[in-house]
């Protein structure tokens, strides 16, 4: 045997070999992308329903400040208006929250299902915090995002607000 014959002999199926790695770095790139974008989708899911529950809290805030009423000074009426325990402009603004154009998930408990309903805390000297809470289709209907306080929920929205006229 020549000494050609020898070096093409311990060459074989080292292409096919190379072939293979070269296969094998393309697929992980190309689920590497897929995994990508399936986590751009969720987050832009998420970033649509904070846009969204800001948006009703600024018009419930704009709601506060054309009532007339002063926190400060009227604290009893603006909390019978606005806050979360059966206020009147409260009610109206939840039909929006918890309607087709409001935030998904919005619901009062039930048998096996989490309230999630938006809380509405008129605090003394005109400050105001409003948590907007929502469950996204996917999620489950308890036990999940269970904190009201929102401390470790990605579906949670605290604004808070000082509303204050001068006398």
């Amino acid at each position: 045997m020549n000494e050609r014959s020898k070096l093409a002999q311990g060459q074989a199926g080292v292409m096919l070999l190379e072939a293979l790695i070269a296969i094998l770095i393309f697929s992980l790139g190309i689920l590497s992308l897929v995994a990508l974008q399936a986590t751009a989708i969720q987050l832009t899911g998420d970033a649509k329903y904070r846009t969204d529950a800001t948006l009703l809290a600024n018009r419930l805030i704009g709601q506060m400040w054309v009532s007339g009423l002063n926190p400060v000074t009227d604290t009893d009426a603006f909390r019978a208006e606005f806050a979360t325990a059966g206020g009147i402009e409260y009610d109206a603004w939840l039909a929006d929250v918890s309607g087709p154009e409001g935030l998904p998930g919005v619901v009062a408990a039930s048998d096996g299902v989490d309230s999630t309903l938006p809380i509405v805390t008129v605090r003394n000297a005109g400050e105001i915090e409003i948590t907007l809470r929502w469950r996204t289709p996917e999620m489950p209907t308890t036990g999940e995002d269970t904190d009201t306080s929102c401390r470790r929920s990605r579906h949670c929205h605290i604004i808070v607000s000082q509303i204050a006229r001068n006398p």
